[in-house]
């Protein structure tokens, strides 16, 4: 038989029925209680007799709040970031202006025993004036008709008396005493833009950055030490290989080498 309860509070009766064995013999049913009204006595108390076990429970109108999710295992590693994180460095790369060049001609600098000039064809209406510091890195022959890789966004500089417009990249040991210029692959356009990166990402280059930019913002300085060439000689920005649309950049004997 069940016991005589006094329900403290007002709410609703949620009644399970079950009998000696624990089989639910009733569903769950609902009636609504006043505070201090008995249960035993009532016209229920009949009902109650009958069973050989009754549970009465108490339930308000407002759910009860999910548990707290567990804390976190301050020992789990961070989530790895993923690539639409993007690559600062490649990022900035891609805002250099750095193209297929064609030496037309090469000649020693008349005021600086250690400059030669060049005119280098750079896609433009009019070949660029250059002068680069590789008298005692390269032969003047070797320069005349060559394809070269130009730095073609940088603040021209006046180089003892000469406008120079622009970079060729080379490179070279850590000592610095080999210094060879970077060639383009065979079948090179002159005045094509060069970029990092796979085959398919040479039609989504941004636009490059105005020389005033790369001055300011210091672009060519944050890319600059981390351009190498691989042990096969070919250039590299981290793992990024350097490219135009006939193939890859390289170095022809300098071999994880510096990039300037």
């Amino acid at each position: 038989m069940a016991a005589a309860n006094v329900l403290k509070g007002g709410g609703v009766l949620l009644v399970s029925c079950r009998n000696h064995a624990g089989n639910v013999l009733s569903t769950s049913s609902s009636v609504p209680f006043r505070t201090g009204v008995k249960t035993e006595g009532s016209k229920r108390g009949m009902f109650w007799r009958h069973l050989s076990f009754c549970a009465v429970t108490t339930s308000s109108s407002t759910p009860a709040p999910p548990p707290p999710p567990p804390p976190a295992d301050a020992s789990s590693p961070p989530p790895p970031l993923s690539s639409d994180d993007g690559d600062p460095i490649k990022d900035a790369a891609s805002m250099l202006d750095i193209r297929v060049g064609l030496v037309l001609k090469a000649w020693r600098h008349e005021e600086a025993d250690s400059l030669y000039v060049e005119e280098v064809d750079v896609g433009e209406p009019e070949p660029r004036i250059i002068c680069s510091g590789l008298v005692k890195y390269v032969p003047l022959d070797h320069l005349q008709d060559k394809k070269v890789v130009v730095l073609a966004n940088l603040k021209p500089r006046n180089m003892r008396g000469v406008k120079s417009c622009g970079m060729l990249m080379a490179a070279s040991d850590a000592s610095h005493e080999n210094v060879e210029l970077l060639v383009p692959p065979e079948g090179s356009i002159p005045g094509e833009r060069i970029w990092f990166g796979s085959e398919d990402e040479k039609q989504s280059q941004p636009a490059a950055a105005s020389p005033n930019q790369v001055q300011k913002k210091k672009i060519w300085e944050l890319v600059q030490p981390h351009l190498k060439t691989d042990a096969s000689g070919i250039v590299v920005l981290g793992v990024h290989l350097m490219r135009t649309s006939a193939g890859v950049v390289v170095s022809r004997s300098l071999k994880n080498a510096n990039i300037s």
